[in-house]
């Protein structure tokens, strides 16, 4: 009963107050923090849900569906990665939406106990981190499609864009990790704030490198253009890819390279705003807010990227698109990497180690 009630009620009926059964929830965070660790079940109003981790309760059916739908995906990831033999590709890609699956496996539990420190983490820590897997598998396919398209055309060569911009996306990585760590466990409120702090900063990393890449992709697509006006643009497009570039396959994975790109930035800037607020602030415990730009975002960017599976693009012209990477994008040195072996076939495994 709520006390100021059981206060009134008692005088009126000239009833003795026990007061045992008088429970006036502090506001005082050392006494919350020393209580909550006995909440193991959500129950009001011994636990209020303001004393969550999290000021509500995940929803379980529309969690549950992100989870399946990621599972999903990663089976068909797993699947077109191994019988196309994307593995690097593949490795990053499966890795972020195994954590995106961890991350909601974390609000499924939230939603049974938002009290746990624990839970809280399983949902924060991956769903963070994931989507900057995500783009490191886009920025190895971005180098390919330059390849393809002919290196001439950029002013990077195709290897730095996997350099360059997957460097951007373990820094990321690193001070996403370091900071959830740090913001999530911090034993008062200026550790949690500088956690926070490393968190922004890792994503603002995210963030700055897109803008790069969105920058690098729309030149290269100009100089295209400017080649395929003059003339020219034929002679700078290795012959070794004439029937990938002749497929709707591929035009239609190159736009969604650009879709998934796009929603995963949408997503790294409300994570920024999210993560500016703090974990107390309104975005961070808002779920209308985060079913709209987390979870529809990073599952159309993963569709999209499965649906375009390099792996189907590519066929067996995926490794030597990789070898033209690893060459400056010289057409021939693929061509003769597919005509040839690597190795006569005379010589013995050891020799080829």
């Amino acid at each position: 009963m709520d006390p100021l009630t059981l206060l009134v009620r008692s005088y009126g009926d000239n009833i003795p107050i026990d007061p045992n059964n008088i429970d006036i929830m502090s506001t005082n965070p050392i006494y919350i923090a020393k209580h909550r660790k006995f909440c193991r079940v959500f129950e009001e109003p011994k636990c209020p849900l303001w004393w969550g981790t999290i000021r509500y309760r995940p929803t379980m059916a529309g969690n549950t569906i992100y989870l399946i739908c990621f599972l999903a995906l990663l089976g068909f990831q797993l699947f077109f990665g191994i019988r196309k033999k994307t593995w690097t590709y593949m490795g990053v890609v499966s890795a972020g939406i195994l954590l995106e699956c961890i991350g909601y496996v974390g609000r499924l539990m939230l939603n049974r106990n938002p009290f746990l420190m624990d839970n809280f983490l399983m949902n924060l820590i991956p769903l963070t981190i994931a989507p900057a897997l995500l783009t490191a598998g886009i920025y190895l396919c971005l180098a390919r499609v330059i390849v393809v398209n002919g290196a001439e055309n950029s002013r990077l060569k195709p290897k730095l864009y996997t350099y360059v911009f997957v460097g951007f996306d373990v820094l990321s990585l690193v001070l996403q990790s370091i900071g959830g760590a740090m913001a999530a466990t911090g034993k008062d409120a200026a550790a949690s704030r500088l956690g926070t702090n490393v968190m922004i900063a890792g994503l603002i990393s995210q963030v700055v490198s897109m803008v790069m890449f969105f920058t690098v992709w729309g030149n290269f697509v100009l100089h295209m253009r400017k080649a395929k006006k003059e003339g020219s643009l034929r002679r700078m497009q290795p012959s070794l890819y004439e029937k990938v570039r002749g497929t709707k396959m591929f035009t239609g994975f190159q736009w969604s390279l650009f879709v998934a790109a796009v929603l995963i930035f949408i997503r790294c800037v409300y994570r920024v705003a999210e993560l500016w607020e703090g974990f107390s602030g309104h975005l961070a415990n808002d779920e209308v807010t985060f079913m709209i730009f987390e979870g529809p975002m990073i599952l159309v960017a993963v569709t999209a990227m499965t649906v375009f599976h390099p792996g189907r693009v590519f066929d067996d012209l995926w490794a030597p698109a990789g070898q033209g990477v690893r060459h400056g994008g010289a057409g021939g040195v693929a061509e003769k990497l597919v005509s040839e072996p690597e190795w006569p076939r005379e010589t013995t495994a050891y020799e080829r180690v």
